[in-house]
């Protein structure tokens, strides 16, 4: 039953008081329960309603994309969407377009529609400061999503993965998986410079030095190369064609995110290398990802970094917001996971956008 039939039923019979710690009791026994099919990724359960003591009709949320040229993008955009107008508010949106100047404008012509709450995700950390200032000028909070800005923009939270702490468990679980074996290291990187990218390369590094130090006594981590793929299918492809000539040696590839390393899985396969490399990927649990750590040996794991449950935690607090709550952290995480293939099947949905 959805949480708004439930909702119905309930208001029939009790007061708001019973109603929300019945509704509070229920879901947190869905929580805890059966967990063998987890579709994270998947925009079609987002019927949820968010708990509010004001009148939503009428409230607009606008969300500016970097881009929708990518199906995490389209993912997080449709999460977003779907939260809004199935809380009553009207959806207004823009896309950056994959240029600075043109998220800039599109995040300002937002401003000026109106709209209560302003969901960024920033193509830059800096360049994006600006509009953030217009907005609060202009009484709206801002929430910045999945990726970063600086200190001096005027927001209310950052709501995205924990990149530090899935890099981390990945990175954990490459280590406990050679044990003493040798690794000989290729990192593919998303661009030079992405918060998010260094963040998850700080988890990934931090993971393996830190169980290596706890089982071994010492680290022997060699980096052989870094490669950007500009966060890419094709790029991934060349950038591990480079390496498979200049690095021949390489039998570990870890990544920034799935769509590093999706394309230089070609590069991989046509070396006849698929049996010597192990790849490992600080996030992002991209349904192509999952399906390989499901179905091969070589795609050893992925860590969660799921668009659906960020676009829906950003309306909730947009919402929580307006309903006069203020005592926000800075930065809001979405729990840390690690997919391997012991529980991949549990978070593979075929339909889902990412």
């Amino acid at each position: 039953m959805k949480t708004m039939e439930i909702k119905k039923v309930l208001k029939q019979f009790m007061n708001p008081i019973m109603i929300s710690a019945i509704i509070f009791s229920l879901f947190s026994c869905i929580e805890q329960g059966d967990q063998t099919k987890t579709d994270v990724n998947s925009a079609e359960d987002n019927e949820e309603m968010v708990e509010t003591t004001i009148d939503l009709t009428g409230k607009k949320i606008g969300y500016c994309t970097p881009s929708l040229n990518a199906p995490y993008y389209q993912a997080l955009f449709q999460s977003i969407k779907a939260t809004t107008e199935n809380n009553g508010m009207i959806f207004l949106s823009a896309d950056g377009q994959n240029d600075i100047n043109k998220q800039i404008a599109a995040t300002e012509d937002l401003i000026t529609k109106g709209i209560d709450a302003l969901l960024l995700n920033p193509l830059d950390p800096d360049a994006l400061v600006g509009v953030t200032k217009a907005a609060k000028a202009a009484g709206i909070p801002v929430f910045i999503i999945d990726s970063s800005i600086d200190p001096s923009a005027d927001f209310v939270t950052t709501i995205q993965s924990n990149n530090l702490a899935n890099g981390q468990l990945a990175g954990e679980w490459l280590a406990k998986r050679f044990g003493s074996k040798k690794m000989n290291i290729a990192l593919l990187s998303g661009n030079a410079g992405n918060p998010v990218g260094k963040t998850r390369k700080e988890g990934l590094l931090l993971g393996i030095t830190e169980e290596q130090l706890r089982t071994q006594g010492h680290i022997d981590l060699d980096i052989k190369t870094q490669m950007y793929t500009e966060w890419s299918y094709a790029g991934g492809l060349k950038a591990m064609e480079d390496v498979l000539v200049a690095h021949p040696d390489v039998n570990v590839v870890i990544t920034e995110s799935d769509v590093c390393v999706l394309g230089a899985i070609k590069a991989i396969a046509q070396a006849g290398k698929t049996d010597d490399i192990l790849i490992v990927a600080g996030a992002d649990g991209q349904k192509e990802a999952i399906k390989y750590i499901m179905d091969t040996d070589f795609y050893g794991c992925t860590a969660m970094n799921s668009p659906v449950q960020i676009g829906k935690n950003a309306v909730t607090y947009a919402i929580q917001y307006m309903n006069g709550k203020t005592d926000f952290s800075k930065t809001s995480f979405t729990p840390p996971l690690l997919i391997t293939k012991e529980n991949a099947a549990n978070y593979y949905d075929p339909k889902a956008l990412f």
